[in-house]
Formats: C-alpha cells, sequence, structure tokens
C-alpha cells in the first residue's frame, strides 16, 4: 500500500500550530533576555549603593577628623595665652576687682590695693558666712584699708554674677578702669564676661599664680588638664553666649546656662554675717493680725 502523504492543506490546524509555537519561542526568548537584563542591573545597584555609603563614610570622617584638629589647635592657641607669671609690673587704674575663689587671689589684690594700683577694691563673690573682721585676721596688715577702701560683694553665684555686680558698682562710683584679678586659667573667661557687660570700660588683667596649677604643662599633666579642659569649655560658651544676648542681667541664657540666676534675689543690704547681726540685734517680728 502506499503511504498517504499530508500536506498543508490537508492539515491546516497543523499549520497554525507551528506558527503558534514559533511566537511562543520568541515571546520566550525575549522574556529571557529582559529577566536577564534585570538580575544584571541588581548587583551594579547594590554597588552603587555601597559606592555611595562609602563616600558617605569617608566624607563625614574628613569633617569629624576636621572639627576634632580645630577644637585642638583653639585649645591649644588656649592654653598658650594663659600667662604663667604674675606680671611685674602693673599699671594704676581706677579700681580694683578680685573674684573669689583662691585665698591668695584675695591677698594678692589687697596687696595691689596698698601699692596704690587703684583707690578702692571689691571683693566679688564673698560667701554669706565671710565677715569683713574674718577677712582682716586673714590679712591683719591690711586692716586700715579692709576698714576703709574695700567693698564686700555677696550677691554674685557665678562668674557672670562677678560681671554684673562689678558693673553695678563701677557705674555707682564711675570708675573708667579697672584692674581685674583673679587666676591665671580663669583670667580669659573672667575678661570676656566682663568685657561683655561693660564694653566701655578698660580692663588690665592681673593674673594670680599658684603652684598648685602650671599652665606650661597642658599637654601632659594631668593635675592641669582637668582644670584648665573644663575652663576651655566655660570660656568658649561664654563666648558663644555673648553672640546671642545683649545684657546677662536680663538674658535666659545666663541662668539657663549657669544652672541658676546669676545673682541672688536679695537685696545687698541684707545679705551677709552684718546683715545676720542686725537681724539678731532687732529681735523677733511682732505677731501679726
Amino acid at each position: 500500500m502506499a503511504p498517504i502523504r499530508l500536506s498543508a492543506s490537508h492539515c491546516p490546524d497543523h499549520a497554525r500550530l507551528s506558527a503558534y509555537v514559533g511566537a511562543s519561542m520568541v515571546m520566550i526568548g525575549s522574556g529571557n533576555e529582559h529577566l536577564g537584563a534585570a538580575t544584571a542591573r541588581e548587583p551594579a545597584a547594590r554597588t552603587g549603593g555601597a559606592a555611595r555609603l562609602r563616600k558617605f563614610g569617608l566624607v563625614a570622617a574628613l569633617a569629624v577628623a576636621a572639627a576634632l584638629l580645630t577644637l585642638g589647635w583653639d585649645y591649644a592657641r588656649f592654653a598658650a595665652g594663659i600667662e604663667a607669671r604674675e606680671p611685674v609690673a602693673t599699671p594704676r587704674t581706677d579700681a580694683i576687682v578680685v573674684v573669689t575663689g583662691g585665698s591668695q587671689r584675695v591677698g594678692d589684690a589687697i596687696g595691689l590695693l596698698g601699692a596704690d594700683r587703684g583707690a578702692r577694691l571689691l571683693i566679688s563673690g564673698v560667701n554669706e558666712r565671710t565677715s569683713r573682721e574674718e577677712l582682716a585676721r586673714l590679712n591683719p596688715a591690711s586692716r586700715d584699708l579692709l576698714a576703709c577702701c574695700v567693698d564686700l560683694d555677696y550677691r554674685a553665684r557665678n562668674t557672670i554674677g562677678n560681671a554684673i555686680e562689678t558693673r553695678r558698682w563701677v557705674r555707682q562710683h564711675g570708675f573708667r578702669s579697672l584692674l581685674v584679678v583673679t587666676s591665671n586659667y580663669h583670667m580669659p573667661r573672667v575678661l570676656s564676661e566682663f568685657a561683655h557687660a561693660m564694653p566701655e570700660l578698660r580692663l588690665v588683667a592681673h593674673p594670680v599664680v599658684t603652684d598648685q596649677m602650671d599652665s606650661t604643662g597642658w599637654w601632659h599633666r594631668w593635675s592641669s588638664v582637668k582644670v584648665m579642659v573644663p575652663e576651655y569649655v566655660k570660656f568658649r560658651v561664654a563666648r558663644l553666649r555673648s553672640l546671642f544676648e545683649s545684657d546677662p542681667e536680663s538674658s535666659r541664657l545666663s541662668v539657663i546656662i549657669g544652672g541658676r540666676k546669676p545673682v541672688s534675689p536679695k537685696p545687698a543690704e541684707l545679705i551677709g554675717p552684718d546683715a545676720e547681726k542686725r537681724s539678731h540685734l532687732r529681735g523677733p517680728s511682732p505677731p501679726q493680725g
């Protein structure tokens, strides 16, 4: 028997099936290409993100390093500017102010008053329990000076308060120049606060140097570092604060930074041992009603 041959004309469905299969293969191949391209883009995206992250980390590290270098240089300049020796010659000014915090400060200030480096002395920030008589016992050779030419400020609570109370005293007496006495490491902040509160006043520094704090060894002596680093931070905060306030006496910043009001709310005549003596002499208040 002869074989049966089928032509396309005899099997139209077979021809259509072949065409469909061919088109499907083309579509599958095209889909595989898109899938391959997407798969290839994913590692590239991850690589680009990692590169951007590394770049950001490098920029941040460089910024931190630059900030630390700037801070270190500024601290070194601050430390180098602290006087390691007391001045040999002190010019005369209208008056003298000493900021309490060390017994030698007050003694040096009284000595400057006795040497006629100023007509009057203000001891600012005196402890409320310290009387004029006690100061006279500590400085017996200067008893007459303490009686005639020394004023005691009991209201100042910190360096900002020292500047505020000194300004009141200066304006009361009409002084135009002031000899400022405090420890050498404390002097930059005191001068900054005083200049901020009294920009019209001529200030002359008289740093007090003690053996307890060696400013020349600020980079390797722990005893010096633990004093000077906090003082440097306070000095920078004071300088920054002065840019945002017009008057420390009415500023909220001075209260926030100092942790309390820089001066006592009590009137000056009601603070100190003498005020306590007067209150005891008056006796108890009469009953009300």
